[in-house]
């Protein structure tokens, strides 16, 4: 028994001018999404020029072989992307300073966007300055000093170690003039402190570790006092 022939199969065409309406409908509803794809698809390499062109801050002195390297916690490659009262949490030998600034709250006396340097003592530097209970009623009762003695290891822009270096001196916030002079891989400040790892960036700022405590008010350690700073 036959069977009737399957009748050839045409392609729909849309009529006339509401079929092109129609199309380019369409094809604007189609387009957003396609671009959306596009956008959130697989995630670009990394621009390899980009990358290369980001220097790794350098720092310099004998204290940076000790201190957090390489992919470590507290790198200076890290510490570049932090603001300055974080990167300072970041370094091991600097508790004591950071505490101090935290609790004096004299970061908030800088100028807006000016940046500022530090010239951050070591804790072994305030450790051989001030005995324990001196250190103590610094911190709780005397404020007022406390944030004087900040001042005379705070400058106000950012500065390379080097730049200080060529100028000679540096100003400090306390208004006392310093001399900066090089010694070999270090440079001296004054006639007191020398760097011992120089070169910290943070954001807009500066952190040169020095080995000895800057300011005048007198020293009370007596070389038996181990504070807990």
């Amino acid at each position: 028994m036959s069977h009737p022939a399957t009748p050839p199969r045409h392609p729909r065409r849309l009529p006339g001018p509401k079929g092109a309406r129609r199309v380019r409908r369409a094809l604007g509803l189609l387009l957003p999404t396609l671009l959306l794809a596009a956008c959130t698809g697989s995630p670009a390499a990394p621009r390899t020029d980009a990358v290369a062109a980001t220097a790794v801050p350098q720092v310099t002195g004998p204290l940076c072989a000790a201190l957090p390297t390489g992919a470590e916690p507290g790198n200076p490659s890290f510490l570049a992307g932090q603001p300055v009262d974080q990167a300072l949490r970041w370094i091991p030998t600097l508790t004591t300073f950071e505490a101090a600034l935290r609790t004096s709250g004299v970061l908030t006396d800088l100028p807006t966007g000016t940046g500022v340097t530090a010239l951050a003592p070591s804790d072994d530097a305030f450790a051989a300055t001030f005995s324990e209970d001196n250190w103590d009623d610094l911190m709780t009762r005397h404020t007022d000093q406390l944030r004087t003695l900040l001042k005379a290891h705070l400058i106000s822009g950012t500065h390379p170690i080097a730049d200080l270096v060529n100028a000679g001196t540096a100003t400090t916030l306390d208004g006392v003039t310093v001399t900066v002079t090089r010694t070999g891989p270090t440079a001296r400040l004054g006639d007191r402190a020398d760097t011992v790892c120089a070169d910290y960036q943070a954001t807009n700022a500066r952190i040169h570790i020095i080995d000895a405590v800057l300011g005048p008010l007198p020293v009370t350690a007596d070389g038996t006092d181990h504070r807990a700073h």
